[in-house]
């Protein structure tokens, strides 16, 4: 290892676990249930250095802190980083509406980048709410902020929705 090498380690529960805690419960139940800490986040989370700080139905808020560690090659944080906190927090707020044994998929993610993140930026808050969720398709939106409150970028997704998937 160079002079410039740093290292960043992780340690993760089984995330198969976690899905099967979760079938059991309505959306809410086991996204309350996660930010309480009695299920294990999954562990893109860990990775995405990403918290769950607020969970109410149709609306979840995430936190994360960008490290240099999330750096694309010309020195800012890759494009990744916000599109992985906007799917999370998008695709919680559906999962937040949904009963017991029903599940969602992506369907499209359209993410806006309006500012460069770096490391210096500090934690970011992504706040999604469910616009609409019918009986097939949900769709939401978001906003990713710096902790100045300053607009990041914006998100909205569609997402399918499985049910009975239990």
């Amino acid at each position: 290892m160079g002079e410039h090498t740093k290292r960043h380690t992780i340690e993760w529960h089984d995330p198969l676990a976690t899905a099967a805690a979760v079938k059991e419960m309505s959306g809410l139940e086991a996204l309350r249930a996660m930010q309480r800490g009695e299920i294990p986040l999954p562990p893109m989370t860990l990775v995405m250095n990403m918290r769950l700080v607020l969970v109410e139905e149709g609306h979840v808020v995430f936190s994360g802190e960008p490290g240099e560690y999330h750096y694309n090659p010309i020195g800012s944080v890759h494009g990744g980083y916000a599109s992985t906190i906007f799917d999370s927090a998008l695709g919680c707020a559906v999962h937040s509406t949904l009963p017991a044994g029903d599940g969602y998929t992506t369907l499209d993610l359209h993410v806006r980048f309006i500012r460069a993140i770096t490391h210096e930026t500090g934690r970011v808050r992504c706040e999604a709410r469910v616009v609409n969720a019918g009986s097939r398709i949900a769709v939401a939106e978001a906003t990713l902020y710096d902790a100045g409150g300053k607009v990041l970028g914006h998100g909205t997704t569609s997402c399918f929705i499985f049910r009975g998937r239990g």
